[in-house]
């Protein structure tokens, strides 16, 4: 049975309320109704002083100085968004949750798959749901890809604050709150680490598929190049299939590592900083299989810190604050959700939280 026009204006005020802004076409496809019926809704509510019109769609009558949203209440519902099969960020979730309960509000996750506007569809599903905020780590695979959400990040509806991913000064979203680590400071501690040992022919096989791995072989590189104790230094792909575009299939979908011992004797490297854990394990075992003794003949620092200690040579490595990363998102986000309604808006956040250095002993003063 249909819904009366009374009951459904009811549930066009509370959805305005709740998000601020909402596209009417958007609106009428979530209430299951024309185009041309909401539109008449809104202009009946516009007559109460209910909402407000604007072009193409309808807005809260509250103060339009940010996103501001009714105050939340126990079991209201935050979105949170991150890529499949990403166990590094799973971390962060952690952090987050952990700060969303202790506040009475659900934490509602989404976990996008690796396709192109997957994102974009996790927000929609969460927004229908009810969700008051969104907490979103974009996969963003190759260094185009930020551009391609920048839209519909940009006009979100309700508050939203990015996890691990700093856009690009100038773009749409340079002005949207996010929280992530330091990668440069990160390069820094492992270089620093290695450097100290007296270790001066230094490689980084590293990720290529992120913006963490992105902005850490950009980082290992600056650094290198400035530190005049490293004679020599290189960066190689830590496996085809850490590439942006991965192998098509037929060709070797799980392709192997990169043969580290050839890059380091040809190198005549010492020691090596791997991104990410897995592959740093993995490449650990590659290079004892051939003959290489780790930390004897080749010192190891791992970056990320998710399972570097599980390995049967426990791995020295870069921790980002991947829980805290979670928390701090979580807390700004329910700081921009309680603010007051009418208060003066708050400028955006861009935090930065810097990783530690664990030592385990696969780094070894260079002989």
């Amino acid at each position: 049975m249909r819904e009366s026009a009374g009951v459904r204006r009811e549930r066009i005020v509370g959805v305005v309320r709740a998000r601020g802004e909402v596209r009417v076409s958007d609106l009428a496809a979530e209430l299951d109704v024309s185009v041309v019926t909401l539109r008449r809704d809104v202009e009946e509510l516009a007559r109460e002083g209910r909402v407000r019109r604007g072009h193409g769609v309808v807005r809260s009558l509250d103060p339009a100085g940010g996103k501001e949203t009714a105050p939340l209440t126990a079991g209201d519902a935050v979105g949170l968004i991150v890529p499949e099969h990403h166990s590094y960020l799973f971390e962060a979730v952690r952090g987050a949750r952990d700060v969303l309960e202790a506040a009475g509000v659900r934490m509602a996750m989404h976990i996008a798959g690796h396709v192109p506007g997957a994102e974009r569809a996790m927000a929609r599903q969460a927004l229908e749901r009810g969700a008051r905020g969104l907490l979103i780590a974009p996969r963003w695979r190759t260094a185009d890809s930020p551009a391609l959400d920048e839209e519909w990040l940009a006009g979100l509806t309700v508050p939203a604050v990015l996890m691990e991913r700093r856009p690009a000064p100038g773009s749409p979203l340079h002005a949207m709150d996010s929280v992530r680590s330091d990668h440069w400071y990160g390069a820094h501690l492992a270089l620093e680490h290695l450097i100290g040992l007296g270790h001066r022919r230094i490689v980084l096989a590293a990720r290529d598929d992120s913006p963490t791995a992105r902005t850490l072989r950009a980082a290992f590189a600056e650094i290198a190049e400035a530190r005049p104790e490293v004679e020599d230094w290189t960066v190689v792909l830590s496996s085809r299939g850490a590439a942006p575009v991965p192998p098509a299939e037929g060709t070797g979908g799980s392709a192997p590592l990169v043969d580290l011992g050839t890059v380091l004797r040809e190198r005549r490297a010492t020691a090596a900083v791997l991104h990410a854990d897995v592959d740093a394990l993995m490449l650990v075992q590659q290079l004892q299989d051939a003959g290489v003794k780790v930390p004897e003949e080749c010192s190891v620092v791992a970056y990320d810190d998710v399972v570097a200690a599980l390995g049967s040579t426990p791995l020295t490595a870069v921790s980002p604050p991947k829980e805290e990363i979670g928390r701090a998102a979580a807390e700004l986000l329910l700081r921009r959700l309680d603010r007051v309604r009418g208060a003066a808006p708050e400028a955006v956040r861009r935090l930065e939280l810097l990783p530690e250095l664990k030592v385990r002993g696969s780094a070894i003063p260079a002989k």
